[in-house]
């Protein structure tokens, strides 16, 4: 039993890794494509109207800044809407907004809405949908500060062709990425994200995925296939798949820049992720359906993706963590009892089982290094040496801590699901002066 748990365990995590190397080479060739293009901002041959939405729940302390970026946009002030909900705010969220509305006397199209309404940023954002004029419906978080061309080149890239690109995506960064060592480790993790997975699986199979914040989608679009699921704790990855499913997709723009806050401190930081990981599990479910009805292969190739990456290598890693561990604790123990046998064997070989454990080890280690090195190296500023070792000690530290937000969002997901448990419910992430 030992010896099939630990060979299924390890041909998991080389599969893991394969699938890495897939998207790893995809990013690649993608940065050696568009790092030799000359990018240009020239008029573009229509300004279709936007709507922009600025979910904002208690943001006080970044909404001025965001409302700022927002205004200073680079796009016709007459074809550009902007709504910020004020969304069960207690707080001074609205009257910041409109201070910093009243210094912009030309953007006439501009409003403040105090909402009170339930189904968190999914029901603003349906609230939006219903009254947005906007030939597309844009969305930033409360905290994300859009590049003042963010907005053109995800226009720029649906313009492409607008009858398969019914949303475009761009890239968001870290802003407050040199605070402490959690939003250094943040900063690569969001890197490698964006200039990696985002960048290599849309160069090879032309699959994109909707991001929290910076996209635009066709609004008679959007409400042709229902909106938003109310109270969903990923939104964006929920109508990724349904748009996938309408055999449409979602353009990488990826000159397109958003600047976002993240979490300074490490309770803060969990519960993020867990609301996340929670929120990723329960579309996982939700579309597991797909792998055996007449959806198209993308859908198909994502809920694979999501299913191996959130089930099956995240069980993987775990049971390879107690493998590893309950080995080196035998190995530690038989220098002094030589009657302790190592538990978990391949072979009659104790040293065998050895390398392949320490083969495996450093290959992962590697690989994690890098894909964080390449992606710092296709973005200004970010390839420097302590990125090298920062890269490895967050292997150790700050990645590890994905498998216990894993282990807590999966029995949260089936606890709520055997109790009947509000599972929309989620902890506000703390904002920042900054």
């Amino acid at each position: 039993m030992s010896d099939t748990l630990q060979i299924l365990t390890l041909i998991s995590i080389w599969l893991s890794l394969l699938m890495s190397l897939i998207t790893l080479s995809g990013a690649i060739f993608f940065w050696l494509k568009h790092s030799k293009m000359l990018v240009k901002v020239t008029p573009l041959s229509r300004y279709p109207k936007i709507t922009l939405v600025v979910p904002a729940h208690n943001e006080e302390l970044v909404i001025n800044k965001t409302t700022q970026a927002i205004l200073d946009l680079n796009y016709p002030v007459n074809k550009l809407e902007v709504l910020i909900y004020a969304d069960n705010c207690s707080d001074n969220t609205a009257k910041i907004a409109r201070e910093m509305i009243n210094q912009y006397p030309e953007r006439k199209n501009v409003q403040v809405i105090e909402r009170t309404g339930t189904g968190g940023k999914a029901g603003v954002l349906n609230d939006a949908l219903k009254i947005a004029h906007g030939e597309y419906l844009g969305v930033y978080d409360a905290d994300a500060m859009p590049e003042k061309n963010a907005l053109y080149f995800l226009v720029r890239k649906v313009l492409e062709d607008p009858e398969r690109y019914k949303a475009a995506f761009g890239r968001n960064k870290t802003r407050n990425a040199r605070q402490n060592f959690l939003t250094k480790c943040i900063n690569q993790e969001i890197v490698v994200t964006q200039r990696i997975q985002h960048c290599g699986i849309w160069q090879l199979f032309k699959i994109g995925r909707i991001p929290g914040t910076n996209f635009i989608i066709n609004t008679n679009y959007v409400r042709s296939i229902g909106g938003w699921r109310n109270g969903a704790l990923t939104e964006d990855t929920d109508i990724s798949f349904k748009i996938m499913g309408s055999g449409s997709l979602i353009a990488l723009a990826y000159n397109s820049e958003a600047f976002q806050q993240e979490p300074e401190r490490l309770k803060d930081y969990y519960f993020q992720r867990l609301r996340w990981a929670k929120g990723n599990y329960e579309v996982v479910i939700n579309n597991f359906r797909h792998l055996f009805d007449k959806s198209n292969w993308r859908v198909k190739l994502e809920t694979i993706y999501y299913s191996c990456t959130f089930f099956w290598f995240n069980l993987a890693i775990v049971l390879s963590d107690i493998i590893f561990l309950a080995n080196l604790s035998a190995l530690v123990v038989h220098i002094w009892n030589p009657a302790v046998e190592i538990p978990f064997t391949i072979s009659r070989s104790n040293i065998l089982l050895a390398q392949i454990l320490l083969f495996n080890w450093l290959l992962m280690i590697l690989l994690y290094v890098l894909q964080i090195n390449i992606a710092m190296n296709t973005q200004y500023g970010q390839s420097t040496n302590e990125q090298i070792w920062l890269s490895l000690a967050s292997y150790f530290t700050y990645s590890q801590l994905f498998i216990i937000v894993s282990i807590h969002a999966v029995s949260s997901v089936m606890l709520d699901r055997i109790f009947h448990r509000d599972s929309t419910r989620w902890v506000k992430t703390k904002r920042f002066a900054d």
